[in-house]
């Protein structure tokens, strides 16, 4: 059976395929699965999904929630590779969702900076 994960050597094919950029991003979320809530790493972002860190294994085709501050978002796991999920979300984020959460995360690491 084909996976449907983006190998190394086709990422870059795969990345021109993609609809909407990815912005990198660093935010702590949660993410609610078969009615448990997990603590996961927001990765990268863009209007159409997400790439998440996250401990649990969750079979493509699953839907969640990703919860991250003031973005609730129903979404669909659309492959695993390790511990690192990649989602799609069922109603896409507007430029206004993308851009707050990018500042929150800049915002975040200058805070982090000046903890260090």
């Amino acid at each position: 059976m084909a996976s449907s994960v983006p190998t190394p050597r086709d990422s870059a094919s795969y990345e021109d395929r993609r609809a909407h950029p990815r912005v990198p991003v660093a935010l702590p979320a949660f993410l609610q699965a078969n009615g448990e809530r997990h603590a996961v790493q927001l990765l990268d972002l863009s209007a159409g999904g997400a790439k998440l860190d996250c401990p649990v294994n969750l079979p493509a085709g699953a839907t969640v929630i990703l919860d991250c501050g003031l973005l609730g978002r129903a979404a669909v796991v659309r492959w695993q590779n390790g511990g690192i999920v990649g989602v799609a979300f069922e109603n896409e984020l507007d430029d206004g969702d993308v851009s707050a959460l990018t500042e929150r995360s800049e915002a975040l690491a200058a805070w982090r900076k000046t903890r260090d």
